[in-house]
């Protein structure tokens, strides 16, 4: 399995290398498994895009020194602090684009519950409240710690979601006023990470155990990028 560490120079060159990996399974056939710190940002979702107050919602975030971008699919806003925050995507060959996608939710899933509980983190299944990104697979303890989401094209699927690891109080510093401009309901304490749930605050440590986790019992072709 193809295993990729480190981010690139900046977020569009971070979604580059993304959409090359899952182009890349799709030819070859070849797993692949990406964990990441991206750059300080917030990800706007499609629907914010489409929100009266997306302006303020996006000059929310850039006066509190986040880059605001706007990704291609749907949900909401996300924050990554550029440090502790994890975002992960595994790209996996499919025959029919028809198929599967369940198991697939499913399997990340278990995989995101595996890697917390092998740092020591007791999470379940399950959305807070008035939650960042709210969506029907999250993983809480204390609070929301991990997003799934997918993307299925001719060839392969993308599974991808975040972990949050620490810096609680930074994510809700941002996310508030975001959530307030988009006139969407937030509850500042719907936000968990993996530090406050028990585990450790070291984004290296949790992101090489998502990483084994998705890997298995799979054989490691390991490959670097540099920032």
């Amino acid at each position: 399995m193809r295993v990729i560490r480190g981010r690139a120079s900046g977020p569009a060159a971070d979604r580059q290398m993304t959409a090359e990996m899952l182009a890349e399974t799709a030819d070859g056939g070849v797993p692949a498994v990406r964990v990441w710190t991206p750059h300080r940002q917030v990800a706007f979702g499609r629907r914010d895009g489409h929100a009266e107050d997306y302006e303020a919602a996006t000059a929310a975030a850039e006066d509190r020194g986040y880059l605001a971008i706007e990704r291609s699919v749907g949900g909401r806003a996300v924050a990554y602090t550029g440090e502790t925050t994890l975002a992960f995507a595994t790209a996996v060959p499919v025959d029919d684009m028809r198929q599967g996608l369940d198991r697939r939710y499913e399997e990340a899933t278990r995989t995101v519950l595996q890697a917390l509980r092998d740092v020591g983190v007791v999470a379940r299944r399950g959305e807070p409240d008035h939650s960042f990104c709210p969506g029907a697979h999250s993983v809480q303890s204390g609070g929301k710690i991990s997003g799934i989401a997918q993307r299925v094209t001719r060839g392969s699927a993308l599974v991808s979601g975040c972990v949050l690891v620490a810096e609680r109080d930074e994510l809700v510093d941002v996310l508030e006023p975001v959530y307030a401009a988009l006139d969407v309901p937030f509850d500042p304490e719907s936000v968990g990470t993996v530090a406050d749930a028990g585990g450790p605050d070291d984004p290296e440590l949790v992101a090489r155990a998502v990483e084994r986790a998705f890997v298995g019992e799979r054989e490691m072709n390991v490959e670097h990028v540099d920032d």
